[in-house]
């Protein structure tokens, strides 16, 4: 189960840390599905790491970046949604 846990913790950095990048370089924008995707998906992976091995307050940073992320998502979706009816 460790491994795994470990595992979910790398992917999520390594999400968080593209997104970040990414849009640093302006490769991605911070509106995109992509960048909101990465950063709700590492965040929640972080979350599971962090819990795991009880700290706290990195899990409470990321229960944030989570919680940002998904309303940035659901508006992401409902725009396209809209657009193509």
């Amino acid at each position: 189960m460790k491994f795994w846990i470990d595992v979910i913790g790398w992917v999520g950095s390594l999400e968080v840390i593209a997104a970040y990048g990414l849009n640093s370089f302006q490769k991605i924008r911070s509106d995109s599905l992509l960048f909101q995707v990465l950063n709700f998906t590492g965040g929640g992976f972080l979350i599971i790491n962090t819990v795991y091995y009880g700290a706290y307050p990195s899990a409470f940073i990321n229960v944030v970046w989570v919680l940002i992320a998904l309303p940035a998502l659901v508006r992401i979706i409902t725009k396209r949604k809209e657009a193509i009816e």
